[in-house]
């Protein structure tokens, strides 16, 4: 099974048609990819649509759907979503003072990353952190409680 790490530039071509959209679809739809995104989307995706209706490239009905759309995936776990932690800000902090001064790195990019990069890490631990659940879960589906890993 292959996980893919979306940040919400990427995730709003799930749901509005522009340059990368098939791209996300095939990702999206292949029935053995999983499809991570960290708490900050759940946030920035709602501005990203309310970008969209300031600048009339969707109107307010559209973005509504769509949100709707993004929050039906989340209930159903078609997107798995992962809370950002103690360690996920720490890494960020490192890679703002590593690369921002020389590349155009945003702190809520870097935090985006952090998370990319600690779920890639932990990839084989078995143990992930998900965010609206308030609880981590084993390979054996025992819960325990919001502990961190």
């Amino acid at each position: 099974m292959a996980g893919y790490f979306s940040d919400s530039s990427a995730l709003v071509k799930l749901y509005h048609p522009e340059t990368g959209t098939p791209t996300v679809d095939q990702i999206v739809e292949a029935p053995d990819n999983r499809v991570l995104i960290s708490r900050l989307t759940v946030a920035e995706i709602t501005s990203a649509f309310a970008i969209k209706v300031r600048t009339q490239s969707i109107n307010r009905e559209a973005a509504e759907l769509f949100l709707r759309q993004f929050r039906n995936d989340v209930a159903t776990g078609r997107l798995e979503v992962f809370s950002i932690g103690e360690s996920e800000f720490a890494g960020a902090d490192l890679l703002v003072e590593r690369y921002a001064f020389d590349l155009r790195l945003r702190a809520l990019d870097a935090l985006q990353l952090a998370v990319a990069l600690e779920l890639r890490d932990h990839a084989d631990s078995g143990a992930r952190r998900k965010a609206f659940r308030g609880e981590r879960e084993n390979d054996s589906g025992v819960k325990t409680n919001g502990i961190p890993g």
